[in-house]
């Protein structure tokens, strides 16, 4: 009696969410012993030393309050130049960037500050799994476009062109993309950056998994001409530095949204931790030779997964980057949540069935390589004698 009163305050869309498809799988994996996963996207390296010592130096010196709201102003300094550095960008580390409690944080505040009851935003389909319910969350209207599967998920331009009877007023973009690896070459990525400019659409784009790009080099969009007003570019830490516990990230784009962004940010979050930000300080100026040890760790991972599993026979594209492939198991004639569970049942290795990533994921199981050689390894032997079994 008592739930059922209490169900009866619940929040109506709270109520129509479903679980994540990740953790809900992943729930089975917890309890069983020996058990490969190539599932849950987290670096498997420990934070760089100097992020951890300087942390450690930082707590021990008396860095136990608050900052301002935006974030430690030498950090978002920090930022400014890395992004110059790196990529070319120039941005106002007093006005235009915003620290957030990781990139999640930084989504959902573009989100609610951005949208209107109603407003529909377009986001990738298969597509990280928070997209669909951050948008519904802030009242946003979700329209998915498809990644086509028999291109390597590449963006479909004449799918994308049929969304505008959706009337958009955002556009969400990953790349290198979760659960895919997909990046845009620079062709695609301009042809994109003049579509978004025609149908006047505000570009929100998760490059949390820029740094780790393997075959070129990373562009965002904001570089290119007449976006860097039309974009909010969301980064991190979690990823590249190996600092998912941290939980980190920034938003950068244009003056009268971050301030905008602000205002929502001080009111539900205040500001990001204190540690944390000193740590991702470290991490610019300290640990980029870690950075790049650890891509490169990945690349190596990458090529042997992805040869593996072919010569298994499940058909996977290389990936531009991130740390997944998303394999084709239609061969086999089950199910990505049948797949995913019978290899866990009879071999002890967990991978994330597709539809996990939105409908369009049936058929494919994503598989994290963010796990050391000899487990990848024993995992590929696991799931050759798998498929052998039937």
């Amino acid at each position: 009696m008592t739930q059922t009163r209490w169900a009866q305050c619940l929040n109506a869309t709270v109520l129509q969410l479903k679980p994540s498809g990740i953790r809900q799988f992943f729930d089975l994996v917890a309890s069983r012993p020996g058990c490969i996963s190539l599932g849950v996207g987290e670096p498997d390296f420990v934070s760089p030393q100097p992020v951890i010592e300087k942390a450690i130096s930082a707590l021990r010196e008396g860095y136990t309050h608050y900052t301002t709201n935006q974030g430690l102003l030498s950090l978002r300094q920090a930022i400014a130049r890395y992004l110059y550095q790196e990529y070319g960008l120039v941005y106002d580390p007093k006005t235009e960037i915003l620290i957030t409690v990781g990139v999640s944080q930084a989504l959902d505040l573009s989100l609610r500050t951005c949208l209107n009851p109603g407003d529909g935003v377009l986001y990738p389909q298969p597509g990280y799994v928070s997209y669909e319910p951050m948008i519904l969350l802030s009242q946003g209207r979700p329209i998915p476009y498809n990644l086509n599967p028999e291109n390597g998920f590449r963006l479909d331009f004449p799918g994308l062109e049929k969304t505008l009877a959706e009337n958009p007023k955002i556009i969400l973009l990953n790349y290198p993309a979760n659960p895919t690896g997909m990046s845009f070459h620079q062709d695609e990525l301009k042809e994109l950056a003049r579509w978004a400019r025609q149908h006047n659409l505000l570009v929100i784009s998760d490059e949390i998994y820029g740094e780790l790009t393997y075959s070129y080099k990373h562009i965002p969009i904001a570089s290119l001409p007449d976006m860097k007003e039309r974009t909010l570019l969301l980064g991190g830490f979690s990823k590249s530095f190996a600092m998912t516990g941290w939980r980190l990230g920034y938003v950068c784009g244009p003056r009268e949204i971050v301030e905008a962004m602000t205002k929502v940010h001080q009111f539900s979050m205040l500001c990001a931790p204190t540690l944390s930000q000193i740590a991702a300080e470290a991490a610019l100026s300290q640990a980029l030779a870690e950075r790049d040890q650890m891509k490169e760790a990945y690349r190596v991972r990458r090529d042997t997964i992805v040869h593996g599993l072919n010569e298994i026979g499940l058909v996977c594209h290389l990936p531009d980057g991130a740390f997944y492939v998303f394999a084709d198991i239609r061969c086999t004639g089950l199910t990505s949540m049948e797949f995913a569970t019978k290899l866990l049942e009879r071999e002890n290795v967990a991978v994330v069935p597709g539809t996990a990533f939105g409908s369009i994921g049936e058929g494919f199981i994503r598989c994290s390589y963010a796990t050391s050689l000899e487990e990848i390894k024993e995992a590929l032997l696991r799931m050759k004698r798998f498929l052998h079994s039937f």
